[in-house]
């Protein structure tokens, strides 16, 4: 019995002695709300929808498969070197969604390639989707517009600086699905990001549809290349208010979209033509655009190289425009002529050069009083742009070679002068240079951009 009793007693100062210990040690509190933290490794996949999660894609080759999304919270950080490449059946797209972040930074030995999952010699355009990013900045719609391309994510907002990450020496090549018709995710593809948003040194390559297109938004950028696009190179639409200096645009003859012109910069407010605010007006400075300068069955649907049009106001200053077989400067609405040429000059073309072989100056659906190509002309030539009879004029080296480019001006061109920085170009985003066009003596292409890819049977 005192055994029985001894047992006992000595069972519950184990016990008594256990509860202390426990009541000692600091309690562990695990937070819901932090963020899952995802590191990847070379060959892994990229797929389905990240909610509250930091993926983490270092230097090596990943997969991108169907539409990838990243939620309100989440973030991808990609590392310079790496590529991503497309799924070929299921055929991947990116997107960032309004609050989730992109940082991609590549470098100039090391950028950065989103691009086809296909062998070389097997890649098109439109073999997979593309980067779309969603921020919160403002648009001109009164209710909250959706991005095309069947991604079915909203995107605007009140906040004009928002912080949508960066992309940096990134390459995006074979890009472009048309989800439906008129409804497509372009190489690169831009929905209410704000100013917070750093882009800088990308490149669009082949893409099926638009290299750049920009719905509403104050994002600003620098050193962008759209290069043999199928349709536009640079699109700006529903309110877009942000800044681009030194821009590129460059043609391939033989591929083009047969369903739809292609131009450098085409450019409404919206698609109805209303004057919603705030009205679409793209601040832009030092743009080279190139275009296919022949004139055959391939290239047909090659189409203007600044196509402003429904109700739009647009700054385009110390530019070269050259090569275009269809047009220069077109103005499309009366309320677009006369932000530049009547009584408004809420619009500016200043200080460019301009070379087209047909319809130097046009104007489309504008029915103001008087109103003329010359008109234009006349108003462009008093604000300081030459407008040039023949490419040679222009004195660019090697404008229309496909497979190295060299778009620097030569010795004597008049794009190495004439430039000015004034009004708009005043704000810090723009650097002041005294040459026009998007180079004056040095190549920032060199490196990190890619030309030299030939069409075979079954690709590129």
């Amino acid at each position: 019995m005192k055994s029985l009793k001894f047992k006992t007693l000595i069972f519950a100062l184990v016990i008594l002695l256990a509860s202390c210990k426990k009541s000692s040690e600091p309690e562990v509190v695990i937070d819901p709300n932090a963020k899952k933290i995802v590191t990847l490794k070379t060959g892994e996949i990229i797929t389905g929808v990240y909610k509250n999660t930091v993926l983490n894609v270092p230097e090596g080759t990943f997969t991108l498969k169907g539409y990838v999304y990243f939620e309100d919270g989440s973030e991808i950080n990609v590392a310079a070197g790496a590529i991503i490449k497309s799924d070929i059946t299921d055929k991947g797209a990116l997107i960032i969604e309004r609050g989730a972040k992109i940082n991609a930074i590549g470098t100039a030995t090391k950028p950065i390639v989103f691009t086809s999952g296909k062998a070389v010699g097997e890649r098109n355009p439109g073999d997979w989707g593309g980067i779309v990013i969603l921020g919160k900045s403002t648009t001109n719609r009164t209710t909250e517009p959706t991005i095309e391309g069947g991604v079915g994510k909203n995107y605007g907002g009140t906040v004009a600086a928002d912080n949508s990450g960066t992309l940096k020496y990134v390459r995006i090549e074979f890009a472009g699905i048309a989800a439906q018709l008129n409804s497509e995710i372009n190489g690169l593809t831009l929905g209410g990001v704000g100013s917070g948003t750093t882009i800088e040194y990308v490149q669009v390559i082949y893409g099926n549809d638009d290299a750049f297109e920009i719905f509403g938004g104050t994002v600003n950028a620098k050193y962008l290349v759209a290069f043999a696009t199928a349709d536009d190179d640079f699109d700006f639409d529903f309110g877009y208010t942000g800044r681009i200096q030194f821009g590129v645009a460059l043609r391939d003859p033989s591929f083009i979209d047969a369903g739809d012109a292609g131009n450098g910069v085409e450019c409404d407010n919206d698609a109805t033509g209303t004057t919603a605010t705030p009205l679409t007006r793209p601040v832009l400075s030092n743009f080279t655009f190139i275009g296919p300068n022949v004139d055959n069955t391939a290239s047909k649907n090659h189409n203007f190289a600044n196509r402003f049009r429904r109700s739009t106001n647009f700054v385009l200053n110390n530019s070269v425009l050259m090569g275009w077989m269809k047009g220069g400067l077109s103005l499309e609405s009366d309320g677009t002529y006369n932000s530049l040429v009547g009584a408004t000059t809420t619009s500016e073309f200043k200080n460019n050069l301009l070379h087209a072989n047909t319809a130097q100056y046009r104007i489309g659906s504008v029915t103001v009083a008087g109103a003329t190509g010359d008109a234009v002309k006349a108003k462009a030539e008093a604000s300081a742009t030459l407008t040039l009879a023949t490419t040679a004029e222009v004195k660019i080296n090697d404008p229309f070679n496909l497979k190295a480019p060299n778009l620097l001006p030569a010795a004597g061109s008049p794009a190495l002068t004439g430039a000015a920085f004034a009004g708009d170009l005043t704000n810090s985003h723009f650097t002041a240079t005294t040459y026009r066009g998007a180079f004056g003596t040095t190549d920032w292409m060199a490196g990190w951009t890619s030309f030299n890819f030939t069409k075979g049977a079954n690709g590129y």
